[in-house]
């Protein structure tokens, strides 16, 4: 019954909660991106380059050969467009995560600047107090 307990208090931790809302939401932004890369970024940039569609841009190396029915052999290629479509998601991606990092740090420290420095602990203060004593003495 311990290791189920002990379960329950690391699922229902804060931190594992945060990450699995991050990854469902990671997983939504991944495909608006690839969305974006696939739909409204490469389209111009294959027509800028002569119409040309980038997810299908592959150097073959061996030729499909359907002639025979019951022997087909698949084509094996290098999808090189593929590869650079799923570049421009990552860097398109590692983009939006520099932006949404950059706004929360400019936002903490904002807040350490607001803060008030905070006061020192009572033995400080009275150590202070009896050095300032001691040095305002009678020297004699």
């Amino acid at each position: 019954m311990g290791m189920l307990k002990e379960f329950k208090e690391f699922a229902m931790r804060g931190n594992v909660i945060d990450l699995a809302v991050g990854v469902v939401i990671g997983g939504a932004f991944g495909k608006i991106v690839t969305s974006l890369v696939n739909d409204v970024i490469m389209p111009p940039i294959g027509l800028l380059t002569g119409g040309v569609d980038f997810s299908d841009l592959k150097v073959v190396l061996k030729a499909a050969d359907n002639s025979d029915p019951a022997h087909k052999v698949a084509e094996v290629a290098i999808n090189y467009g593929t590869f650079v479509n799923t570049l421009i998601q990552f860097l398109i991606v590692a983009f939006a995560i520099f932006m949404v990092v950059k706004a929360i740090n400019r936002l903490s420290r904002k807040q350490e600047e607001a803060a008030p420095p905070a006061a020192p602990p009572e033995d400080v203060v009275l150590l202070t107090e009896i050095r300032d004593l001691l040095k305002n003495r009678p020297q004699g």
